[in-house]
């Protein structure tokens, strides 16, 4: 056997080029913030002016796109803008929408035992989804709400 230097540079390169395709392949995903505290800028640096600052840890977020440690992403309100990667974490969060309560339950089926009512704005650490209803724990209080009435449940 033969050592080839072009084909294991070649080989290098293939290998080297797999990460940061498969990081291609991610977006968009769901992330929450994990800081007090969080700028969202109008572009990718900390040079661009603020458009919006978070004070909302776990708050959910839907990663659009990836640059060199910022990324481009949506909040529940639609807004959009550039957050540092450092201060999002890839736990899943979610946030109750839509009007009036939601239902947090004790099964994930309609019939189950009723635990809390939680206004529209709650988050929780969002748990398994099954068939139209999520697992979701608010400060420890675990039930399950349907899906359709939480941001940042199902595929982003």
């Amino acid at each position: 056997m033969t050592f080839r230097p072009l084909s294991f540079i070649a080989v290098l390169a293939i290998l080297a080029a797999a990460p940061a395709a498969a990081q291609d392949t991610e977006v968009p995903y769901w992330a929450s913030i994990r800081a007090s505290e969080v700028n969202m800028r109008v572009g990718p640096a900390e040079s661009y002016r603020i458009d919006w600052v978070y004070k909302r840890k776990g708050l959910p977020m839907k990663v659009v796109r990836r640059q060199e440690g910022w990324r481009l992403v949506e909040d529940p309100d639609g807004s959009s803008g550039w957050i540092l990667a450092r201060v999002l974490s890839r736990d899943r969060s979610a946030i109750v929408i839509g009007d009036g309560d939601a239902e947090m339950l004790a099964e994930g089926r309609q019939g189950a035992p009723l635990r809390w009512r939680l206004s529209p704005g709650v988050t929780g650490r969002l748990g398994d989804c099954d068939t139209g209803w999520c697992k979701l724990d608010v400060d420890g209080r675990n039930g399950f709400v349907r899906e359709s009435r939480l941001w940042g449940a199902g595929e982003p």
